[in-house]
């Protein structure tokens, strides 16, 4: 499936954009620099950065040929915003999305887990395991597709590898640059050091403390 001409219409959405406006906040910088900075970089006048609530989205029914999500639906109400992208796509649209698949099929992701478990056995931090990796079931997902109106829905299950310097590298970025931080501190603020060695050491027992080079896992949907 490819875009037939430079006038199509495409939307992109993903959880990324909380991350990209926490950036932007430090620098100074607004959604329309951001825009503005993208319009450069790319040498394109045509593109437009907005933010939107998925399962309300402010555009009129059939307004765009390709609708993306970058491991975006697990994050909110999945059958109402799947609802919402069939409403604004095109009669011939299509919806592009993808999700991590289950937390053992994503090796640094698991045991950083694993790390946060064995240090609040009673009231552990599952993060990963409820919301990026907790919508995972590939019938499920197919369904709840379908259920939205889109009459052509395929799914493939795609394996890769995730590379970082080392294996404190990884450590830090999941358990210091996620929102499992904030489950960490709200726990206990003095242990969120604590977990994030703890994982580096997980991970490390298992690929080494050089270079790191672990899998990861998702499903790719594209529906219309």
């Amino acid at each position: 499936m490819r875009l037939k001409s430079t006038t199509d219409k495409v939307y992109a959405a993903g959880i990324a954009f909380a991350i990209v406006l926490a950036i932007l906040r430090m620098f100074g910088m607004s959604l329309a620099d951001f825009a503005s900075l993208a319009r450069a970089k790319l040498g394109a006048t045509h593109i437009t950065w907005q933010q939107a609530d998925a399962v309300q989205l402010p555009f009129p029914n059939e307004s765009f040929d390709l609708i993306v999500c970058q491991f975006g639906v697990m994050f909110f109400d999945k059958r109402r915003a799947y609802r919402e992208v069939r409403r604004v796509l095109k009669p011939r649209g299509h919806f592009i999305f993808n999700v991590w698949d289950r937390l053992e099929y994503n090796d640094f992701t698991a045991l950083v887990t694993a790390a946060a478990v064995d240090i609040f056995p009673d009231d552990p931090p599952l993060f990963f395991a409820r919301i990026p990796h907790g919508y995972h079931d590939k019938d499920a997902i197919v369904a709840d597709v379908r259920d939205a109106g889109f009459a052509n829905v395929t799914l493939e299950t795609v394996t890769l590898r995730s590379v970082a310097p080392s294996c404190r590298d990884a450590a830090v970025g999941l358990c210091q640059g996620t929102p499992l931080r904030s489950e960490i501190e709200a726990r206990d603020p003095s242990k969120l050091a604590e977990v994030t060695d703890a994982g580096a050491a997980r991970i490390a027992a298992r690929f080494g403390s050089g270079p790191v080079d672990g899998m990861i896992q998702a499903h790719v949907v594209i529906a219309s």
